[in-house]
């Protein structure tokens, strides 16, 4: 019964999730006809739906060859990040295999076949996915292997280095997702879906990476504790604690949602020029592929702002949540509304007493400026009497019934969680 009081505090959920299986997910992400493509394209799929299925899906939606590309791209950079994150390769071989790593694209027979992560298959089969790079045009292969040449520079540098200042920070989140979002851009254009502009601004492309990479670092504080790694920046996380780990002590814990309100507006920084790239984008795929994220970011942002329990468990979106802003981050002004509606609830929980309030407040009055507050997105969760009354019947009638078809449509909603 606890599922049926969760969604009865949010009957839109009801409605979206099961607009969402009923087909409303084909709108962003129509399936792919895979039947026709050659053995080695197949494979590289299925290790794409193995390593992500919530990428899986807003990959395939792409048009055209800017869907092999981005697949390929996407599983050459899960092989660098495997080697990366593999502890059990020593540091004088991990860090010449960092460097080293964009050359293995053109080296047909080259593999690692000793990796103990759980996607080493993408090591142990890199044949076959460096020989569909070598199948792509050729304008492909070299954003490919200049971003994984970049990325694999970038990571060694940061292996025995931890985040210090605000600016290695974004150094760092540059590295590991700015250079996606450049690499990214750059594919858009060669593809020629979208306009120049949008591979050669890369501050704008490397903000795209930074706000989802942020998020990310700011909403898995508790989980990176447990792993033992530490992205937080020592020059803000200092200033509330003696160590990192402290802010998770019950006693720590006003200081601690300080410091996290502090790196939030930190983020919020980002959000003018996510709006502004997403403005450039014509390709509606292409759009699909970059907003949706971005808005579930915003969302997380949201939810983690003055947080207590970022520091105790699990900050996430609910699902049907997610599944309304997948669905409805088709336009530019829908993706607006939406940052206008999160920052909003984010200005209503700014404590007076808060270290960061005047700086939270005026980002978020940035935004405002560059967002729409008078577009019909911004109250589409305003729910006539009579639609709440149904959903909320039908809620009471089906709510075992939807506790099934959550699980079903996890896989499409994982972005917003990961």
């Amino acid at each position: 019964m606890e599922l049926l009081r969760k969604w009865l505090g949010h009957p839109e959920d009801i409605y979206n999730l099961l607009r969402f299986k009923m087909g409303g997910y084909r709108t962003v992400m129509p399936r792919m006809d895979t039947d026709s493509l050659g053995c080695g394209l197949r494979t590289c799929y299925r290790y794409l739906n193995q390593t992500s299925r919530s990428f899986a899906a807003v990959i395939q939606a792409l048009d055209g060859e800017l869907r092999h590309a981005v697949c390929i791209f996407y599983l050459v950079l899960r092989a660098l990040d495997t080697v990366e994150d593999d502890m059990s390769i020593p540091l004088d071989v991990k860090v010449p295999m960092l460097h080293e790593f964009h050359s293995h694209l053109y080296q047909p027979d080259w593999k690692y076949t000793e990796s103990k992560e759980k996607d080493r298959q993408v090591l142990e089969d890199f044949p076959t996915i460096s020989m569909e790079f070598r199948n792509l045009s050729k304008v492909y292969q070299d954003v490919i292997s200049d971003i994984c040449h970049k990325m694999g520079v970038g990571m060694a540098e940061f292996l025995e280095k931890k985040v210090d200042s605000q600016h290695e920070w974004d150094k760092y989140c540059h590295y590991v997702a700015g250079l996606v979002g450049i690499g990214l851009s750059r594919l858009f254009s060669a593809s020629e879906l979208e306009d120049s502009i949008v591979g050669q601004d890369t501050d704008l492309a490397n903000s795209m990476g930074l706000f989802l990479q942020k998020t990310n670092i700011i909403r898995d504080y508790l989980e990176d504790q447990m792993e033992g790694r530490e992205f937080w920046p020592r020059e803000v996380w200092s200033r509330y604690a003696k160590k990192l780990s402290d802010l998770a002590k019950p006693e720590n814990i006003d200081g601690a949602v300080q410091c996290l309100n502090e790196l939030i507006t930190n983020a919020l920084h980002h959000v003018p020029d996510v709006l502004t790239y997403l403005s450039r984008l014509k390709n509606q795929s292409v759009f699909n592929f970059c907003a949706i994220p971005q808005v579930m970011a915003i969302a997380t942002l949201a939810a983690c702002y003055n947080n207590q329990q970022v520091f105790r468990g699990v900050v996430k979106i609910r699902k049907g949540q997610a599944v309304t802003l997948m669905m409805d981050a088709t336009n530019i002004q829908a993706v607006k509304a939406i940052m206008y509606q999160y920052v909003e609830e984010i200005y209503q929980k700014i404590p007076s007493t808060d270290p960061s309030s005047n700086k939270t407040q005026q980002v978020i009055s940035s935004i405002r400026a560059v967002s729409l507050p008078g577009s019909p997105m911004a109250s589409r969760h305003h729910y006539s009497p009579i639609y709440l009354s149904c959903a909320m019947l039908l809620a009471a009638l089906s709510w075992q019934y939807l506790s099934t078809l959550s699980k079903a449509t996890e896989e499409y909603v994982q972005a917003g969680e990961n």
